[in-house]
């Protein structure tokens, strides 16, 4: 792939040789080639218009090339007329926001090993959202969302799941400091109404769920650890609420990605039903997911606190 120099500032290339010695983030997992390495650890740009990615529309997540660190959906993409693969929105927590040292964009980087991916723009108009991340291809990996290579060294697929058991902060809070995780959202699932907003959840008339997606690595940890620990950080006795929270959309729920994830759950249901536990969570097939609003992610992260009904009781 042909690229062209982005006029890289000394001290840019200087900045990222100290942060690569001081460890912050820029361990090297995937190799990278040269044209690799100039745009991701050095800071380049890759041609426009030569991007394999830029006119991708197939369904599937966008990972680091590095690292394999879920990034973006495809369901965020847009034609941004600029060159460059755009998206109007990122996965919470994937990406990190630092000036750039031209001291007039903002860089956007992974936030789990601090590639390079492009820069962030606002202001252009061009969604809804108003916000543009230009995010050279070569930075990416594609994984569609029909099948994923296992045998691809690049690829590195992440393995999601979806569980409910009242409020999304605390299922949120227990999930992120589990081994393996690599990303949480808080969000909404199992219910009719599209993109429905908080406030048309808790009316309990959109049949959601809160519910959080989780993206796991599967080298470092597996489904039925997860599930067992959603397990033991909820009562899944309780039907329709959760401590304080009372409604449908509190209710105790796996949704199932495969036929693997369900067989799993309703293992693990029938094995605390066999220790006296009157299970009620249910188990459905996952549906379309829908992030809860910025406010929402993170909740205990970015408020001091701890949950105030979700404490962990060992079962398995």
């Amino acid at each position: 792939m042909k690229l062209k120099y982005a006029g890289i500032a000394v001290l840019g290339i200087a900045l990222a040789a100290l942060a690569v010695q001081k460890g912050d983030k820029q361990m090297t997992t995937n190799k990278l080639t040269p044209e690799e390495e100039y745009v991701i650890v050095y800071k380049g740009t890759e041609a426009p218009f030569s991007g394999k990615y830029l006119d991708n529309n197939e369904p599937g997540t966008y990972v680091c090339k590095r690292c394999g660190a879920p990034l973006y959906r495809s369901s965020d993409k847009f034609d941004g007329h600029c060159g460059w693969p755009s998206f109007d929105d990122e996965i919470a927590g994937a990406v990190k926001r630092v000036p750039d040292p031209d001291g007039s964009r903002t860089e956007i980087i992974c936030a789990n090993c601090g590639a390079h991916l492009g820069h962030v723009f606002t202001g252009e108009g061009l969604t809804d959202k108003d916000i543009r991340h230009c995010v050279n291809s070569i930075s990416l990996v594609f994984v569609p969302a029909a099948k994923a290579d296992a045998n691809d060294p690049n690829s590195k697929p992440s393995t999601k799941a979806y569980f409910a058991g009242g409020c999304f902060w605390g299922v949120d809070y227990w999930l992120k400091s589990a081994a393996g995780v690599i990303s949480v959202t808080a969000g909404y699932m199992g219910g009719t109404t599209k993109h429905p907003t908080y406030e048309q959840v808790c009316s309990g008339k959109t049949g959601h769920a809160e519910t959080v997606e989780v993206i796991f690595d599967p080298n470092k940890t597996t489904y039925e650890d997860l599930a067992k620990l959603f397990f033991e950080i909820h009562d899944p006795t309780q039907r329709n609420r959760q401590g304080p929270d009372i409604g449908y959309q509190y209710r105790s729920a796996i949704f199932y990605a495969d036929q693997q994830q369900k067989q799993i759950a309703e293992r693990l249901i029938e094995q605390l039903k066999k220790k006296g536990l009157k299970v009620v969570t249910s188990v459905e097939p996952a549906k379309e997911f829908w992030p809860a609003e910025d406010y929402h992610q993170d909740y205990y992260g970015k408020n001091a606190g701890q949950p105030y009904c979700h404490i962990r009781t060992k079962h398995f």
